[in-house]
């Protein structure tokens, strides 16, 4: 069996990523592994023998493909994020690093480490692969030929030994924060749920006009008045439906459907008259109502207000779906492909609409390759770049950083003239699921058989040890400075604690919701470049 797996390492890839993600789908408590059960069950099937190998290009592959979807998405909440709060997250993000690295000093003097092996537990108990990379970059640069070997396997070990407790130990803390901390992550949610794109609450209600003050005011000066940000759609006067406009001036009696969140609904109800239970119906209209999918890359990454239905069609888009989540229909929100608009339109108009958003469920299902290539291409190749700093310090950004970043520019531009970047929600998950499954599978494969040795021999239980505590107790010290101090929200913590992509799949599961994903595209571009060059000091300056 053995020989089967080490001549077919695909074969292996896909035995350990089909049993990972069943053990991770068993629910335990609350709580379950999810994905990143993948790379426990490959550190498993690794320490079988040391000849069970994966090529590095599964692992490069997943971890790019990984990145850059998770960037994709990100790109426009991360640098609305940064020019809200910039400079509070760069601090934060400092503060804990030096954290990190002060820990990892003391553990040097007090267990007696060498150099090379603090600098690997280090890198290790950050799940820092550019980091290491950089170290025997360096080490190979600098150290004679003949004593470069101990070096490098006094780095290595202490990396490979301390990765699996840097995905571990954070996990952990996570779940013994939230319960210290007693974080209700839906309530969490709710408060963000106008700062990030996560609200999917987006409620409707009929109100019939019955309020002195509303009579003869136009939506237009109303909702400037009260700043509302619902959507005003069918309006039925004298038993006939018809679409309101900004311009529509209210009647004692009309009813009118408005989308929108529930208490700015209940606030409007009581502007304008009161609820109606009785709906709108549309069936002896001229209008009808539709939801169709936005499948055409001309609309994809345009604002609704650029589109100029309003002057073109007598339609009123009333919501976005985007994945799992509603989205008010404003002039400022820009579609994407995959989107699901809900739409009013007069009959004859429709066909025109249908047209114009795409509606092919076949055409959503296929991966521009184009953008989707050249996105990564460009990562890769930033990826490449050396960067050298004073003190004989150079580093790469390597196959994480270089997509991310290229990602995060190209996700909040969403198109480039004829070139939509931005991919179909649905394909952007799948390829972001794919990547971490060959990503988790070949570290833990790679990892198994030198974890295990390593931890059985002498010295070996320190190294874990001193691993554990650094992320261990770095973890707990973000999470509690962010929450307490600076006033972060946890979720989004638990991202920023997320430096390995099993931890933030973990994140969003245990929030069941997206902001993780936000606090780890914030902190994870900084903190990869500040650890690559830690790391390095550490290595130089400790004796």
């Amino acid at each position: 069996m053995i020989e089967l797996l080490r001549t077919n390492p695909l074969l292996l890839v896909f035995i350990v990523a089909a049993i990972g993600y069943g053990l991770g789908s068993i629910r335990i408590g609350n709580s379950q592994l999810g994905i990143s059960a993948v790379l426990f069950v490959g550190l498993i099937f690794g320490s079988f023998d040391a000849s069970l190998e994966v090529p590095s290009v599964i692992f490069l592959l997943g971890l790019a493909m990984f990145v850059y979807t998770v960037g994709l998405s990100s790109g426009p909440a991360f640098f609305a994020a940064f020019q809200r709060q910039g400079s509070r997250n760069l601090g934060f993000i400092v503060i804990t690093l030096i954290f990190s690295a002060l820990l990892a000093v003391g553990l040097h003097f007090l267990l007696g480490f060498d150099p090379a092996t603090t600098a690997g537990v280090f890198a290790g108990s950050s799940t820092n692969t550019a980091a290491l990379a950089g170290l025997l970059d360096t080490v190979q640069k600098n150290f004679p030929t003949d004593q470069q070997a101990p070096v490098i396997e006094a780095a290595v070990v202490g990396y490979s030994i301390t990765y699996p407790m840097g995905v571990v130990g954070v996990m952990l803390a996570i779940q013994l924060m939230r319960r210290l901390l007693r974080i209700d992550y839906q309530a969490e949610a709710h408060r963000l749920r106008h700062q990030y794109p996560i609200d999917s609450q987006v409620d409707s209600q009929t109100i019939e006009i019955t309020q002195a003050s509303a009579i003869g005011r136009s939506i237009r000066d109303l909702v400037r008045q009260y700043e509302w940000a619902a959507v005003f759609g069918r309006l039925e006067r004298g038993g006939s439906a018809q679409l309101s406009n900004w311009d529509t001036t209210f009647s004692l009696g009309d009813r009118v459907a408005v989308a929108g969140r529930s208490e700015e609904l209940n606030e409007i109800a009581e502007v304008l008259g009161k609820v109606s239970t009785q709906a709108i119906g549309l069936e002896n209209s001229d209008y009808v109502r539709r939801r169709v999918f936005v499948s055409n890359p001309d609309v994809a990454g345009k604002p609704l207000a650029s589109l100029n239905l309003s002057e073109r069609y007598a339609a009123v888009i009333t919501r976005v779906r985007r994945g799992d989540v509603d989205l008010l229909a404003r002039g400022d929100t820009v579609i994407e492909l995959g989107d699901r608009i809900r739409f009013v339109a007069r009959r004859e108009d429709t066909p025109a609409l249908v047209e114009l958003f795409g509606d092919s469920y076949q055409r959503l299902s296929q991966i521009n390759l184009l953008s989707f290539g050249l996105g990564m291409a460009a990562g890769l190749l930033l990826g490449m770049i050396t960067f050298s700093l004073p003190g004989g310090i150079s580093f790469q950004m390597g196959f994480a950083g270089g997509p991310l970043i290229v990602a995060l520019i190209l996700g909040s531009l969403r198109r480039t003239g004829p070139i939509v970047w931005t991919m179909p929600y649905g394909a952007n998950l799948t390829l972001r699921q794919v990547g971490l499954t060959l990503l988790l599978a070949a570290v833990g494969i790679r990892s198994g058989h030198t974890f295990f040795d390593t931890l059985t021999q002498g010295g070996g239980g320190w190294i874990f040890l001193a691993g554990t505590v650094i992320s261990g107790l770095t973890a707990i010290f973000i999470l509690l400075l962010g929450y307490r101090v600076f006033k972060m929200p946890f979720a989004i913590l638990t991202g920023m604690v997320a430096n390995q992509p099993a931890i933030l799949d973990f994140a969003v599961q245990q929030s069941r919701n997206q902001l993780p994903n936000f606090g780890y595209t914030v902190m994870f571009p900084i903190a990869l470049i500040t650890k690559i060059v830690f790391v390095q000091i550490l290595f130089a300056l400790l004796p």
